[in-house]
């Protein structure tokens, strides 16, 4: 068996190993492991390796300042209170409540990536629906799951998978806003639409109307001016086509260190929930897909994609589209986002294939529970809830959900 075989085998089991998680080991170790044994088999040297780790750098900066901002509003009740207030406001109407929570998604996941969507917002909708005595809360957690999803290219900040697939060529804010805030708003809408349409049973009768607002202590206000300039000062980034990492976690480590001097509190006690086994998942798989480039995979895809772009445009938007949005839910989007980004720096690819790329990893992961870190992450927090919720009944509303939006949104980057 060649060498580049044993690569994309050992690859392909390490992701395999990152989806199921075999004998629910995290996923990091997966990644990591398989990552180790391309270095140990001398499949790849030790400086490929760092390499691969150091191209990352960018998105682990990214990512920990959003889980920083997430985790500080968390713990001060930020995302409890604004579900909360989305129960109060729906004054007894499921349907309302629905709408609210879908808002109030749209809004972290724009400013604070789909990621912080499914960790902090989920457990705050089930609280919430405790609160409001919901019968069923399902139908408002798949709310979460879903636009989670679905708005996260909203902004390039919304999906650290835009990251990926861009990687150091991030178009400035008003390029990327005119590119995407058409098929990210169709996407929003078309998901809202099927899914409220999928859960139209379950979303019926009434709900508690007096619904206690509790109160949001300096600590959540100091957090949610944060976000709020965290916000701003990454669309500026954006504007002047900067990368973005660096100044999110600046911006998180601030926002912490304000609230913590202003509470005059230990960081340990934040510092030890946040997810950093999420920055070691990321670095192995930016490790694999080095290891996937250094094989000449990468570059058969590019060429792959020059080929057929040269035909037809078109239709290679909307292959290409289509591809990753099925292979993420088989392997993943972030590695998928990973090949697609590493595919499209090996060559010259027409934006609108590079475009469709970028909509199908971000949309692909609506179709199944394994299509993206953010909805294993929403599963994780609703096992912390006690709720289950089958991979059987998120793939029969996926179906209905994801091709709808993916259909509805991919013309309007390849004609555009």
């Amino acid at each position: 068996m060649s060498g580049h075989v044993v690569i994309w085998v050992v690859s392909a089991l390490a992701i395999a190993g990152v989806i199921l998680r075999p004998g629910g080991l995290p996923e990091a170790v997966w990644a990591v492991g398989g990552a180790l044994l391309l270095v140990i088999l001398g499949l790849i040297t030790p400086a490929t390796a760092l390499h691969g780790v150091a191209r990352g750098a960018d998105v682990y900066l990214f990512l920990t300042g959003m889980m920083l901002l997430a985790e500080v509003a968390r713990t001060r009740g930020l995302f409890d209170w604004l579900a909360a207030l989305a129960a109060q406001r729906a004054r007894g109407s499921t349907a309302r409540l629905f709408a609210l929570i879908y808002g109030v998604g749209i809004v972290v996941t724009a400013f604070l990536s789909n990621d912080a969507t499914a960790v902090v917002l989920t457990p705050a909708v089930a609280a919430a629906a405790r609160a409001a005595k919901i019968r069923d809360p399902v139908p408002y957690l798949l709310a979460c799951a879903f636009i989670a999803n679905a708005a996260s290219f909203i902004l390039p900040i919304s999906n650290p998978a835009n990251l990926v697939v861009y990687h150091s060529a991030m178009p400035p804010l008003l390029a990327w806003l005119a590119r995407y805030t058409l098929p990210s708003l169709t996407a929003i809408v078309v998901t809202f639409v099927v899914l409220r349409w999928a859960e139209r049973h379950a979303l019926t009768g009434d709900l508690e109307a007096r619904v206690e607002l509790p109160e949001l202590k300096p600590g959540g206000h100091l957090a949610a001016w944060g976000i709020g300039a965290t916000g701003i000062l990454l669309l500026a980034a954006s504007a002047f086509g900067q990368q973005l990492g660096l100044p999110t976690a600046a911006a998180g480590v601030l926002t912490a260190v304000v609230v913590l001097m202003r509470e005059r509190a230990s960081p340990w006690p934040l510092l030890k929930h946040i997810s950093w086994g999420v920055l070691v998942l990321v670095a192995g798989l930016f490790v694999l897909v080095g290891a996937l480039q250094q094989s000449g995979l990468i570059a058969i895809l590019s060429s792959l994609l020059r080929q057929q772009a040269a035909g037809d445009a078109a239709v290679a938007a909307w292959g290409a589209g289509t591809a990753v949005a099925i292979a993420s839910n088989l392997m993943n989007n972030l590695p998928v986002g990973l090949i697609a980004g590493s595919a499209i720096e090996a060559g010259h690819i027409n934006p609108h294939v590079t475009r469709a790329l970028l909509i199908g990893v971000d949309l692909g992961p609506n179709l199944s529970v394994t299509g993206s870190l953010a909805t294993i992450l929403w599963l994780t927090a609703l096992r912390r809830e006690e709720i289950e919720v089958s991979a059987w009944r998120f793939l029969r509303i996926g179906f209905l959900v994801m091709p709808a939006a993916l259909i509805a949104s991919l013309p309007l980057v390849i004609w555009l």
